[in-house]
């Protein structure tokens, strides 16, 4: 993906520093463009410049616009110094959620003579709201994990086992041309349900489980997360409740977000659904979170979220509900806030299936 070169600009017109430093993996493919395991961006007016050794140098070279590969041939930070120097940098921002104490000490160290400005607030908030570019990439993510729901449904039987079903949904999507999955796909059965971050296990599938799969995948650099619960053979009366009580707080949240609301204000519609239908303290996490090149960024639909989160910003609605050693229930939509309501990314279909 090219880098869109308004957004280095805005970085230093928001820190109002002449210069600005991104070291970490995230923020450095966000500005760059260019996806590699270690890296430096040294961002200047007159130029930005990627910083890399000699693993991707030639990659850099040859699949980067508007930035000026530079090898490092001892370190990124040293390789930066040197150019804040050559430029008389006297202001630079930098990642401080990124850095730790003894890496600020080597920043000072190397960029002696310019003012530290703490930047990853700015960084944070830019990410936050997407463009069209990067929401062609997440709504291509989530059609691809729309499919895979329609394959892994066909293979949800008694008799298979938990790990089987997350080694074939992470390997369809691959198949079908994603980049990898954006996360360990979670596939838990029966009383494992009730772990909302399960680990796939040799448990066998039995008649009469629920299912729970939780998976996404990478396009482009940018992610796509859902959920889906179903029942395997049959459903009791209260696992129907529970599923349907998930599903109209689900809903009751996808009718009433829109951007501006804090996500308090989002977390409480489903979940002071949930409470109101009998199943308080059952529903023990934030209602979402955002995604983008992460799959959990920010912001978040949670009870501690005091913030407004705006039009464009990508989240994730899935209310649970979990009765330990019993079962759970969980279902995941992506979203994209707009001022009037949202825009539903995911497809696949939310009442309660049976295989």
């Amino acid at each position: 993906m090219c880098p869109d070169k308004k957004r280095w600009q805005r970085l230093l017109e928001n820190t109002k520093t002449q210069a600005a430093l991104v070291l970490s993996h995230s923020n450095r493919f966000y500005f760059s463009g260019f996806d590699s395991s270690s890296g430096a961006l040294l961002i200047t007016p007159e130029k930005p410049y990627l910083i890399v050794d000699f693993r991707y140098y030639f990659a850099a070279s040859a699949n980067t616009e508007g930035f000026s590969p530079v090898l490092s041939e001892r370190s990124n930070l040293i390789s930066a110094g040197e150019l804040a120097a050559r430029h008389g940098i006297k202001s630079l921002a930098y990642e401080e959620g990124y850095v730790t104490v003894s890496a600020f000490d080597d920043l000072r160290k190397i960029f002696p003579d310019a003012e530290l400005v703490r930047a990853s607030k700015h960084m944070t908030a830019m990410r936050m709201k997407k463009d069209e570019r990067e929401l062609r990439s997440i709504r291509a993510a989530q059609e691809l994990a729309d499919k895979t729901f329609s394959h892994i449904l066909n293979l949800i039987r008694p008799g298979v086992k938990e790990r089987e079903l997350a080694l074939e949904t992470e390997h369809y999507m691959r198949k079908m041309g994603a980049q990898k999955a954006a996360f360990d796909t979670i596939a838990v059965s029966g009383p494992n349900t009730a772990k909302p971050h399960g680990v796939a296990t040799d448990r066998v599938v039995k008649s009469g489980d629920f299912v729970t799969l939780d998976f996404g995948c990478m396009v482009d650099g940018y992610c796509s997360d859902m959920t889906r619960t179903v029942a395997v053979g049959y459903a009791d009366e209260r696992m129907k409740k529970v599923y349907q009580t998930v599903l109209d707080a689900q809903l009751t949240a996808l009718a009433g977000i829109r951007a501006g609301m804090t996500g308090a204000q989002v977390d409480a519609l489903a979940r002071d659904f949930i409470e109101n239908a009998g199943y308080a303290g059952y529903f023990g996490h934030g209602l979402g979170h955002g995604v983008g090149i992460d799959v959990h960024e920010a912001p978040q639909f949670s009870p501690s979220c005091t913030e407004p989160v705006e039009k464009n910003a990508v989240m994730t609605v899935e209310p649970g509900i979990y009765i330990k050693d019993q079962f759970g229930v969980r279902i995941e939509d992506m979203v994209v806030l707009a001022d009037d309501g949202c825009e539903i990314l995911t497809n696949s279909p939310k009442e309660l299936i049976i295989v």
